[in-house]
Formats: structure tokens, sequence, C-alpha cells
């Protein structure tokens, strides 16, 4: 993790945005009156890069339910840091082009590999629990595939095979339906997560016009 002046430590890493021009995008972690928070931040001096950083901050806030602060910082509103599923809300929200849809994702998905319907229901206090209904193949497999995906993407808890929970003990309802996405095929969102900064570094601004 890098470390740099005034803006926190380097969390998650998009060396290309394909969205706007290939500028290198970071997520940076700091701490504010001993609690978490989080920035979106570019060195590039392209116009119009503040605008992307702005996009993407937005989608944070809403693919991950996130908070702005009045000086564009981000912060969960349990409090805690939830670092690991602040990373995939960051990924998730660079991938989509500025002036697209944002909206919170649903707690449902088709599983593509049973064809079973997915769905999280709410147990309170942070806690969901992964249910499948359709004629699809192997439910009870898939549903403990899923559960172990939400604890590997979110750093939740596993209560049981078909249960999870955060530890803060509050919902997050838009993490969870982001992080259900990729929950079925959890090694490629992991590989993704892990070679995402890989590809590059962040450049100095003089090099990033």
């Amino acid at each position: 993790m890098g470390q740099i002046a005034d803006i926190g430590t380097r969390i998650e890493l998009v060396s290309m945005d394909p969205h706007f021009h290939d500028i290198t995008i970071g997520l940076y972690r700091q701490e504010h009156e001993g609690a978490p928070v989080y920035r979106v931040h570019t060195y590039s001096g392209r116009a119009g890069a503040d605008q992307r950083i702005a996009f993407v901050t937005n989608g944070m806030v809403v693919l991950g339910g996130m908070v702005q602060t009045p000086d564009g910082l981000l912060r969960f509103p349990c409090g805690e840091a939830h670092e690991l599923a602040c990373r995939r809300v960051f990924i998730e929200s660079c991938k989509l082009a500025s002036g697209g849809e944002l909206k919170v994702r649903p707690l449902t998905i088709v599983d593509r590999k049973s064809g079973l319907n997915i769905t999280l229901a709410r147990a309170g206090s942070g806690e969901y629990r992964v249910n499948a209904e359709g004629e699809g193949r192997d439910a009870a497999r898939r549903i403990s595939v899923i559960a172990g995906g939400l604890v590997k993407l979110g750093e939740m808890q596993s209560r049981s095979p078909d249960t999870v929970a955060f530890s803060c003990g509050h919902d997050h309802d838009a993490v969870v339906g982001l992080l259900l996405v990729r929950a079925p095929n959890v090694r490629a969102a992991v590989r993704e997560q892990e070679t995402s900064g890989a590809r590059g570094v962040l450049s100095a601004p003089s090099q990033q016009r």
C-alpha cells in the first residue's frame, strides 16, 4: 500500500480508467476523528478529471450506500471500515461510464450455474439469509457457495451455511446487493481485485495529461 501525504493510505487502484483517457484513479483511507473515511483521487491534470472523480464518488454513495461528508470524503453510516467491501464498491463504480445510470442493486439474482433464483432475506442486526427458489439443481450447495462468496468479498461473518452477517450489527443492503452479483463466482472477483492495481502505478501529475 502506498502512503501519500494529506491523502491517506492507498488501498485500491484502477490503473487505467477506460471511461476517461486511461487516467489512474486511487482509493485512499484516512482516519477522521478516530473513524475510517475514504477518498477517491487522481493526480491527472486533464480537463474533466474532477468530474470523473465526482461521478465515481457518487457511484460509491449509490452502489455502496455510503455517506459523503461536506469535504468529499466517504464513510459507511455504521462508522465501521468495511474496507474490503469498500474496495469492491470502488471497483464497480469505476466500471461505469460517467453519466451512466446509478441504482442500488436488488437483493436477488439468477444463479447462472444452477438456474436458481437466489434471494437474500434480512434477518436483522446486519444478518442476511441466502434462499434459493426454482427448478435448478444443487440448491444447498449453491447457497453455501454464495454465502461463502459474500463472506470473502465483504469480510462478513458466517453464522451458518446459509446465513452471513456484518460484524457491525447494521444492515448494508446496497453493499450486499452489489456483492451478491459477484458472489457466485467469487474466485474471479477476488482475482480481479488482486490484480486491479497490478497493471500500473500512480503517476506524477506531470505524467498524466
